[in-house]
């Protein structure tokens, strides 16, 4: 078995080619330094070249807020690119993974999201990714698209990280409003790995959620974060969390009050563990 992972040096790729290391598959790994994905043809004769069974498509443009500013960037990184990547899979005989968002939904369910709900995003990255999963669908190509939240680790840019590095103030606002699950990114990729060998040479054809298994709001997350961090003295002061509302807190980019995903349908077909996001924040912190 042979898979191509792209986007290998962000924090979803780096997680993956970490679980990669303990098993027999044989890996290609290509960072955005390797391999620009916009450019179709560099990335077809690669593609073809390799011949892999399974390409794990972990690029993405994930600045929610500097998507609305960005409209063609994130377009072309999370739809046109990914539409070309489906394409060339298609050619390639090979099943393509795809990672794609909570932010295609508008949040004002009170109850979480199945894979069948109706997609409605509040902002250009929620549209480009949810484009994205529409030209996988209409290309033809085997897939398996799985729908993530609030992904963190010890990898990259992300939230944990950027509590760390305020984590010097007294008191920080947070958002109490907005509630989600975490996901800790080596989690995913263990998930994905442990279910290559049950989808090897099967149409699949599938759309998935897979987070954290617990809610949380963004300001609960970061009180984690202090609390753990403090206890294991990887930060010397544990600010106070100020509990703010979405309204106190004006971004470019509106957010979907609830993201929270139903995953029984990944649990049931592949009977896959759930991210425990608090032991991800351990793990995280003691691999910094």
């Amino acid at each position: 078995m042979k898979v191509l992972i792209l986007g290998s040096g962000g924090q979803l790729g780096q997680s993956f080619l970490n679980s990669f290391r303990n098993s027999n598959i044989d890996i290609v790994g290509l960072s955005r330094k390797d391999m620009d994905i916009t450019l179709s043809e560099n990335l077809k004769s690669v593609i073809l070249k390799l011949s892999p069974d399974f390409v794990i498509n972990t690029s993405a443009y994930t600045n929610v807020d500097e998507s609305e500013n960005n409209k063609k960037i994130a377009n072309d990184i999370n739809n046109i690119a990914v539409s070309n990547i489906a394409n060339i899979c298609c050619m390639a005989n090979a099943t393509l993974i795809h990672f794609s968002t909570d932010y295609i939904f508008n949040g004002e369910l009170e109850i979480p999201y199945k894979e069948n709900d109706i997609p409605d995003p509040q902002g250009i990255y929620g549209l480009t990714k949810l484009n994205g999963e529409k030209a996988i669908i209409a290309s033809g190509c085997n897939y398996i698209i799985i729908r993530t939240s609030w992904v963190f680790s010890e990898h990259g840019k992300n939230f944990l990280k950027t509590m760390l590095r305020v984590s010097s103030e007294k008191r920080l606002n947070v958002v109490c409003d907005q509630f989600g699950c975490p996901t800790y990114a080596p989690d995913i990729a263990d998930g994905v790995i442990e279910i290559l060998p049950k989808i090897y040479k099967k149409n699949i054809n599938q759309i998935y959620h897979y987070t954290g298994k617990n809610v949380c709001s963004w300001a609960e997350f970061a009180e984690k974060i202090f609390e753990i961090a403090y206890k294991k003295q990887k930060i010397k002061n544990k600010p106070s969390v100020v509990k703010i509302t979405s309204d106190n807190y004006k971004t470019l980019a509106k957010r979907p009050k609830f993201s929270v995903l139903d995953c029984s349908k990944v649990t049931d077909h592949f009977d896959l563990k759930l991210s425990d996001w608090k032991t991800g924040i351990d793990k995280s912190l003691r691999a910094l």
